[in-house]
């Protein structure tokens, strides 16, 4: 492990703030890392909020503005978990501060947004990364070493499945992830962009999509802080439940995606299968460890998917994490993925994926929000 630091200032404090918080933790535990990060400072709106978070996660300070944050000099990395429609924002001032930047997923509200923020960064000659962290689990790496060295041959299909079910209920509170001036998309932005990341990283780039989006609830109770009296008052959903779209990849593979947050039984189902001439794979975030695999020059017999849990010493990350059969969970996902990215702070590269990826992503999902509108077939290009 080297001597220096790398001093980090988080922006945002809830879910996805815990889980980051944890990687920075747990970080020096299993790598050996060019720069140790130092949990420097943590900002969010609400003072009570966000000491008390910085208290119990492990952070040195705290600021009620991230604007604050991103001013002090004793900041390096500028890491931004907060609702998508402050991402270019918050990005963009960092960039121009001189910081790094992890920023979570989408990467912005719009593709012109996201355009920003790459051009920002490319101008600042900073680190910059999207949060697609389950490129970083060690099946779905295992997976791109399988296709990369030609185990399955030309791919055919890609089919990809994101589904959730914690709106089902009508009841349900509308928060900003039902908003659409907060977060661009609804399940299509959210749940969508982790499956085009894997996507394009395990297949390729997609030129073309058809697809259709689904609001079925359009209308939820206001949270209690916006209706104290606890009236019925009731606020509009603009964004998506559900988005359903076919794509055509750049290289003649074609895709299936489907995104909701109303498949009941479904917590956290992030599921796909790749079949290619010489085989096929499938992954489920649910049980992340295991790949299957099939591979057609199995023997007459014996030809069907195996399973591979993949913790053993060949396997990517294998001898990072525990001892073999010894399994990981969500939350090393970011350790591998913060850890590319204080690689990439040491050595001036931008690992993947970059902001560059994001926008690529953006430009998946908007393509789909046009085609919902159209019924047509758009290209991703524009």
């Amino acid at each position: 492990m080297g001597d220096q630091q790398i001093r980090i200032g988080l922006v945002g404090y809830k879910f996805m703030g815990k889980a980051h918080s944890h990687a920075y933790r747990d970080l020096p535990f299993f790598f050996d890392l060019p720069a140790v990060p130092v949990m420097q400072a943590i900002s969010g709106r609400d003072e009570d909020g966000v000491n008390a978070a910085a208290e119990k996660l492990g952070w040195a300070s705290h600021e009620n503005d991230w604007r604050a944050l991103i001013q002090r000099d004793d900041i390096d990395v500028i890491d931004i978990v907060t609702p998508n429609h402050s991402h270019a924002e918050i990005a963009i001032a960092a960039l121009e501060a001189g910081k790094h930047v992890l920023c979570e997923k989408p990467l912005a509200i719009s593709v012109d947004e996201a355009k920003r923020m790459l051009a920002a960064a490319r101008k600042s000659g900073k680190v910059h990364m999207i949060c697609h962290n389950y490129r970083f689990s060690p099946a779905v790496q295992f997976a791109k070493k399988l296709i990369r060295e030609g185990r399955l041959g030309r791919i055919y299909h890609f089919r990809g499945l994101y589904l959730q079910d914690w709106l089902i209920d009508p009841d349900s509170p509308l928060e900003w992830r039902m908003r659409k001036e907060e977060s661009g998309s609804g399940s299509h932005g959210d749940l969508a962009s982790h499956m085009i990341d894997l996507a394009r990283f395990l297949v390729g780039d997609i030129d073309e999509v058809v697809g259709t989006m689904e609001t079925f609830i359009s209308a939820r109770p206001l949270p209690e802080q916006e209706a104290p009296e606890k009236t019925t008052e009731m606020g509009e959903v603009d964004v998506d439940d559900a988005s359903v779209f076919i794509a055509r990849f750049k290289n003649g593979a074609i895709g299936t995606f489907e995104a909701t947050r109303f498949a009941g039984g479904n917590r956290n189902g992030n599921r796909f299968e790749i079949n290619g001439e010489r085989g096929s794979i499938r992954w489920d975030l649910e049980s992340m460890n295991v790949l299957e695999v099939y591979l057609k020059d199995d023997e007459p017999g014996l030809q069907g998917f195996r399973t591979i849990t993949c913790t053993e010493t060949e396997h990517p990350y294998g001898n990072i994490y525990w001892a073999p059969g010894h399994n990981i969970g969500y939350e090393h996902t970011f350790l591998g993925l913060i850890r590319e990215f204080l690689n990439g702070i040491a050595t001036g590269r931008c690992p993947q994926p970059s902001f560059a990826d994001g926008l690529q992503n953006q430009m998946v999902l908007e393509a789909v929000e046009k085609s919902s509108r159209s019924r047509q077939w758009v290209s991703v290009d524009g």
